[in-house]
Parts: structure tokens; C-alpha cells; sequence
């Protein structure tokens, strides 16, 4: 690898022990930061006796696939010239069990993208194959990632 970049960060755990019933409960809350940013507090999903109010690693997972999508896009979109008037996206995660055990088995993206001329809607429905050719975080994961756009002008 020709160049490295490194990312810390830090999880505290933020919830407490208790005992109802007779029964050890561990509540699963935490907070993660990473220098200059804004905390981003989690838990697990409800599921899995977490709070859903908060972010867990499976929404954070679907977030980080979107996100590096989304500005992978936007990098081959500059280079080719095309102007968007809007993108948004709408992402599903599955989680299950797989070989034995649970983990995420899919995520479908789905970015509604507008460009700004009725010209480039065939150019910019094919870049979202290269963005997801070069996109790292779906290049880091061992599950599918399927990308369904829609572009309009």
C-alpha cells in the first residue's frame, strides 16, 4: 500500500450493571469519539437488549456503506462533469445467521439521484457501477452490497 491513513477512536461504555431478579443485566449503552467530532452515542438494537433511540453497529454499518457510496459518487460525478441537483438514499442492512452465526448478509443501497441535465442521466446511471467498484468500505466488507439507482433530470 503506497499510502496509509489512520483513523482513532475511542468507545467508552456508559451504561451500568444491574442485578433484577437475581439476574446480571448489563446495559448496553456506549459513546464513541473520535478527536474533534461531535460523540455519537449507541447501544444495540432492542433485539439485543439495547435501546433503538441510539445508533447500534448494525445502523452504523449501513450508514458507513451509504456514506462512502454516496462520496465515491460524488468524486466520479466531478471527474465526468456532471452536475447533480440532488441525491439522497435509502439503504437496507439484513442481518442474519449465516455459516452458523449471526452477521450481515446484505445491504442494498438505493440513491435517487437528479442531475442537472437531462443529457447526462444515462452517463450518471453508469458511474454508480464505477463508485461502487471504488467505493473502499464495500470493497472491506465479506457480504454483498448491491447498488439500485435511480437517476433523473
Amino acid at each position: 500500500m503506497s499510502q496509509a491513513h489512520r483513523f482513532e477512536g475511542d468507545l467508552r461504555w456508559t451504561g451500568s450493571a444491574q442485578q433484577a431478579e437475581g439476574k446480571l443485566r448489563l446495559e448496553r449503552a456506549f459513546t464513541i469519539e473520535f478527536a474533534g467530532k461531535a460523540p455519537l452515542a449507541g447501544s444495540s438494537p432492542a433485539v439485543f437488549n439495547g435501546d433503538d433511540r441510539f445508533h447500534n453497529p448494525e445502523t452504523l454499518m449501513v450508514s458507513s456503506l451509504m456514506a462512502c457510496h454516496h462520496l465515491t459518487y460524488l468524486a466520479v460525478c466531478e471527474r465526468s462533469g456532471i452536475a447533480l441537483a440532488s441525491y439522497a438514499d435509502h439503504a437496507v442492512g439484513t442481518l442474519a445467521i449465516k455459516d452458523g452465526k449471526m452477521r450481515m448478509v446484505e445491504v442494498v443501497l438505493r440513491p435517487q439521484v437528479r442531475v442537472a441535465d437531462a443529457a447526462q442521466v444515462e452517463r450518471a446511471t453508469e458511474l454508480h457501477a464505477k463508485a461502487h467498484a471504488n467505493c473502499f468500505m464495500s470493497n472491506s466488507v465479506n457480504f454483498e452490497v448491491k447498488v439500485e439507482p435511480t437517476v433523473t433530470a
